[in-house]
This record gives structure tokens, sequence and C-alpha cells, in this order.
């Protein structure tokens, strides 16, 4: 199990219950990432969506405590034991995290990776990131050269955690 994330300066990754940043190279990079595998997500995130919806061709596993919630197309679970369980039905998948802090913060610790898109600025936050360069056990083994777009400097980094 993998996370993704796109982060500002200060692991910001959210304000009022949207991202911080839409970067078409990073939406690309995400989509071929994880077309074909198994998201992770809770249901805040999914309302960032495109309408609301589950993303098209992945498994789809929406975390709520809502016990009555059901999602065409995506499959609820309610604890993290269940989604754990519900990963196992998937061997031949490889899994992401992909938000929002609540669910990153709760399955970090399954996490062999974290992609991370780190962008050059400092943008209104209320909801972050666990900052992986001050937290015991991650290492950055990945730093790709900065790119930019419409105005926007970010690059590529890929962290491993070194105490599994």
């Amino acid at each position: 199990m993998d996370a993704i994330v796109a982060v500002d300066l200060d692991w910001g990754i959210g304000y009022q219950d949207d991202l911080l940043f839409r970067i078409k190279a990073d939406l690309k990079r995400f989509k071929h990432m994880t077309q074909g595998q198994v998201v992770i997500l809770g249901r805040k995130t999914l309302q960032t969506f495109p309408g609301g919806r589950p993303l098209p061709e992945r498994v789809n596993l929406v975390v709520s405590r809502n016990p009555s919630l059901a999602i065409a197309g995506a499959t609820v679970c309610h604890s993290r034991a269940e989604v754990l369980a519900t990963v196992a039905l998937y061997p031949d998948k490889h899994v992401y995290v992909i938000g929002g802090s609540t669910i990153y913060r709760e399955f970090l610790q399954d996490c062999q990776r974290v992609y991370v898109t780190r962008v050059q600025h400092r943008q209104q936050s209320d909801t972050y990131f666990p900052d992986l360069d001050a937290l015991p056990g991650w290492e950055c083994v990945l730093s790709e050269p900065v790119q930019e777009e419409n105005g926007l400097l970010f690059n590529y980094l890929v962290y491993e955690q070194t105490h599994r």
C-alpha cells in the first residue's frame, strides 16, 4: 500500500474541503498511477471529485462512519479493519491511499511509499499531511527535477518507510 498526495511547502493539502492546487501534469500522473488499481479515500474527499462520484476504472474504497451510506460504484467501509480486509480481496492490484487528512493519518502506518507532489508555494491551508521530513521512519529516496505549470513550481518526491 502506498499514498499519493500533493502538498505545499508547509505540507498543506486542502482548504475549506477542496484541493490547494490543480496541476494538469500532476492530475495526469495521478490518473496514470491509480487507473485499474484500488484507491482508499474518505467521504469528504469523494465529494471533491467531479459530480461527487467515484473515480472511474478504479476500485474505490470509501471510508465513512455512516452505517447506512451507500455509494454507486464504490465499496463503503466503516473501519480500518474493514478496509484492510477488503484490500485483501484484490491481491493483484496496487493500493493507493488518496486522502483526505484523516484517512492519510489512519493508513500511513500501512504504506510502504508516499508519492508526494511538492508545490514550491505556501497556500492558505486548514488540512495537512504529516511532515515526512520530520517524521521518524521516513526517508526521501527520490527527488525529481522541478517543473513549472501556470507559474507554479513543483516536483515529485518519493518517501519510503525505513522501519518496516
